[in-house]
């Protein structure tokens, strides 16, 4: 799925089944609910924290498309275009970038 594609349909279901957008500062509130979510299970999946019984059937991939469905949604209501700006974004870090991590004593 291009990013494109991504952005019309999360579009499509507000429009359809959730009415209308929410506010920005309310999807940016809820987005940094789903990073939190997506951070308690990589805190117990690849940290040293340990998972509550209750917790034992969450699923990183699912949390990981939740961030990802509310950045789209506030992508689409900023007017920001994802595929221009991970191009411009990508450009912008090799260019700043393309030499600096191969040099990094920390790295190797």
């Amino acid at each position: 799925m291009q990013l494109s594609e991504l952005q019309t349909q999360v579009d499509e279901w507000i429009q359809t089944h959730g009415v209308r957008y929410f506010a920005p500062l309310t999807n940016l509130g809820i987005l940094m609910e789903e990073v939190g979510e997506m951070s308690r299970i990589m805190v117990r999946k690849y940290g040293e924290q340990s998972n509550k019984k209750n917790e034992q059937d969450k699923i990183l991939a699912d949390e990981i498309a939740d961030v990802l469905w509310v950045l789209t949604a506030i992508a689409n209501q900023c007017d920001v275009n994802l595929e221009t700006a991970m191009q411009e974004n990508m450009a912008k870090k090799t260019l700043r970038d393309k030499e600096r991590h191969k040099s990094n004593e920390k790295l190797k």
